[in-house]
């Protein structure tokens, strides 16, 4: 059995390894690399660096989403030296397979983290009362865990953002952003004012899809809504998703923005390498380097202009708190020396809602796990780039829709649905139980659905009210950190998300849904709600409770606002208040949830905070709008934003 751990070496959590049969993944990657292997392939993996400097002009800690565009964007200056360090190591062949998102989790490539229990409010139902908390552990981060889908959000979360105090982050911008990094490879989508070809990242539709794919959009045609490019002019409406894959496979910013650059020789990247710490200096409060565990020893690097946290929001949490950059009471408490009083871990926000909702079909047309794991599907996968593992983790359609809690006038809709052609019992419950963390309480309600034919719509809150917090569980730096997620603290959360399994149920009772012999599971009361009226605003208050589905999108625990902003921890050029020569660029820093997924986001936020380290230090690059001039880093360190008052009140 030595094929076992290389196959868990290979990202596959041992729970997945048994979810399938013993050939398939074995087959699967034989097959990718008999089909897809070539000597020149520009995306050949990236070779860690063996040897550090001593120093470096910027250090980036963390290459996920963020990261892996910083570094490329940074080095197109061949007079800085780079230095992008990542904890874990790098992409597999599976984590490639768009359609096996799912069984990425719990892996090696996973921080593994949880929420702590919310009693009598969220995640009632998960094992322990704790919802699983994914993180890419990997080069290209989260981007290599994710479902892949590119989704950017409402145009009014930015010039929200502005209008808070952060002066060019309005839609305007963000656009110009979003375009600079996208190859979109549909043609009718490219031509639009909305989008772009060229760029890193390529965006495409999944190249096969199911009827159930087809009977989404048509729903929301007959209920009223448009089928649109939800990225585009308006956001409300109903779409085949557009995801961040290339070729049929999954396309994570490692891939698009890394490998591409990997012999430029002023970027160095060190894989399997933890960040203890960020060096600041006693006196100046000036960042200068990091303290870095790589196999048995801890080195010091030296940055000569900036530290770049880009570890992503709950790394980049812990990281700030460890390093003395955080809330002056819960520092003192572990006996952390103090150098910046900041709100660091507050403001925690998350899309979430409920995975409840499952609908069962009586014609064979959904992702049920025996018809993919097949020597056919492999074969079509691993030649033509397409067939059923090209699906985005089964997520096969998307929509925005407004709530009566909204103004149905502004286009600016208060859910979105995440429509699977499946369920968490598709395979079994052999894996994607696992990963969503459902109890054996809960499965029961899941059991009899084991293999069949079904369909589930995760409505998810675009703009939760409620907020949670990161705490450190201590100073050691391989602690994982206290979460709090927040979810339901405030009380018009679960209202909104309840209008939301209103509407998806309305949209299981259309024509297109009903031909193919839609029900909603309702034969098994969710375990915990046996005591409510089926069909009642009390039961699906309930049901959500229950089962409170993640959609991963943590943010906001560095807030991007204005010296006055008491919660504010960055200032709009992504600047850390009161550390020079430190800045924060990933999700922590928006001040409010963008109202999409934030794999995209993340990426223009890197894209543009780019272009601002190299307006402030000089360095030139193509296409710029904005005049720079070189600068020492005394003259940083004196010019570096500072809160109005340091000193943060409670």
């Amino acid at each position: 059995m030595a094929l076992l751990p290389s196959l868990v070496i290979s990202g596959l959590s041992p729970t997945a390894l048994v979810a399938t049969g013993i050939w398939f993944f074995p087959f699967l990657i034989a097959s990718i690399s008999y089909y897809q292997y070539s000597e020149n392939n520009p995306e050949r993996k990236v070779k860690d660096t063996g040897k550090l400097l001593k120093s470096y002009d910027f250090i980036i800690i963390g290459a996920g989403s963020a990261g892996s565009v910083v570094a490329n964007r940074l080095t197109e200056n061949p007079n800085w030296k780079v230095l992008l360090i990542e904890a874990g190591g790098d992409e597999t062949e599976i984590s490639d397979v768009p359609a096996l998102a799912a069984y990425l989790q719990l892996g090696r490539m996973d921080w593994k983290y949880k929420t702590e229990p919310q009693p009598g409010r969220a995640c009632l139902g998960h094992t322990d009362q704790r919802c699983n908390w994914p993180r890419g552990k990997v080069l290209g981060g989260s981007s290599v865990l994710n479902y892949m889908l590119y989704v950017r959000g409402n145009r009014k979360d930015y010039d929200d953002w502005e209008a808070q105090g952060n002066p060019g982050w309005g839609y305007k911008e963000a656009l110009r952003y979003f375009k600079k990094s996208e190859d979109n490879r549909n043609p009718y989508l490219a031509t639009t004012p909305y989008h772009s070809t060229g760029g890193y990242m390529t965006v495409q539709e999944a190249p096969w899809r199911t009827p159930l794919a087809t009977a989404f959009v048509e729903a929301g045609v007959e209920m009223g809504y448009e089928n649109r490019d939800g990225n585009g002019e308006f956001q409300t409406g109903f779409m085949i998703p557009q995801g961040t894959i290339r070729r049929g496979s999954r396309c994570s910013t490692s891939k698009a923005f890394l490998r591409p650059v990997r012999h430029r020789p002023n970027l160095h990247i060190a894989i399997n390498s933890h960040v203890l710490k960020i060096l600041i200096d006693n006196k100046s409060k000036a960042a200068f380097g990091v303290r870095v565990k790589r196999g048995d020893a801890v080195y010091t690097v030296l940055a000569r202009k900036e530290v770049i946290l880009s570890a992503g929001t709950l790394n980049s949490a812990q990281l700030l708190m460890l390093s003395g950059v955080g809330p002056a009471d819960h520092l003192a408490q572990l006996g952390i020396p103090l150098h910046r009083d900041l709100p660091v871990g507050e403001n925690l926000q998350d899309h979430y809602g409920t995975g409840a909702l499952t609908f069962t079909v009586d014609q064979p047309v959904s992702l049920v796990q025996t018809r993919y794991e097949n020597i056919p599907s492999v074969l079509k996968y691993a030649v033509f780039g397409s067939g059923p593992l090209t699906v985005l983790g089964g997520v096969e359609g998307l929509a925005w829709v407004p709530t009566k809690y909204t103004n149905r006038s502004t286009d600016h809709p208060d859910i979105e649905f995440h429509f699977v052609s499946g369920s968490p019992a598709s395979d079994g419950g052999r894996q994607i139980r696992k990963a969503h963390g459902i109890s054996d309480t809960m499965w029961q309600m899941y059991r009899p659905l084991a293999y069949r034919d079904t369909w589930s719509v995760i409505p998810m809150l675009l703009r939760p009210k409620s907020r949670g917090t990161v705490k450190l569980r201590s100073s050691n730096p391989y602690d994982k950190p206290i979460f709090n997620a927040g979810y339901f603290t405030h009380p018009e959360d679960i209202k909104v998300l309840v209008e939301g399994v209103k509407i998806a149920l309305a949209m299981a009772q259309t024509k297109a849904f009903t031909r193919l012999g839609s029900k909603f599971w309702d034969e098994i009361p969710m375990p915990g709600c046996e005591d409510t009226n089926l069909w009642s605003d009390e039961y699906w208050t309930c049901l959500s409770r229950q089962y409170t589905a993640t959609i991963y999108h943590y943010s906001g625990i560095a807030k991007m606002g204005p010296p006055t902003d008491p919660q504010s921890v960055v200032n709009h050029q992504l600047k850390v208040y009161g550390v020079p020569r430190l800045r924060v660029i990933d999700a922590s820093i928006m001040p409010t949830i963008v109202s999409g997924n934030t794999n995209a986001p993340v990426i223009m936020i890197a894209e543009k905070g780019a272009d601002m380290i190299k307006a402030d230090w000089g360095g030139g690059y193509e296409n710029s709008r904005v005049r720079v001039r070189r600068r020492r880093s005394s003259d940083q360190v004196g010019s570096w934003p500072c809160k109005l008052n340091m000193t943060r009140k409670e």
